[in-house]
């Protein structure tokens, strides 16, 4: 973190109402990086926990925090609140096992949107 860095508080809520990896970052700190800290941080006996940082999506002002942005490119509204705590949102997503009913790839062709098999 260099020196003069402007700096701003947060904390990231999940779906429960509990609290993660509160702390100060810099405006250089990367989505990436306060995904893996969310990680290290989870609290223990969560029924849905994320095992890496794709399992995680941040959400701030209605937006999806990309990966490869920084807290400053992500556009991070933090002017309006005098020395105040940016709350984020936090969701665990993890990754959908491929293909686990069995079914064959022209049978799920074969489905419409509702599930429904189309004949």
């Amino acid at each position: 973190m260099a020196e003069g860095e402007e700096l701003i508080e947060l904390k990231f809520r999940t779906n429960d109402g509990t609290d993660v990896a509160h702390g100060t970052y810099a405006l250089s700190t990367n989505v990436a990086t306060l995904k893996q800290k969310m990680v290290a941080e989870w609290p223990q006996g969560k029924t849905v926990t994320p095992k890496s940082i794709n399992d995680l999506k941040i959400i701030h002002a209605g937006k999806v925090l990309e990966n490869n942005k920084t807290l400053a490119g992500s556009r991070i509204t933090f002017g309006d609140l005098p020395a105040g705590v940016i709350t984020m949102h936090v969701i665990v997503q993890p990754a959908i096992a491929k293909n686990k009913s069995g079914k064959s790839k022209e049978d799920m062709q074969k489905l419409n949107s509702c599930g429904c098999i189309i004949l």
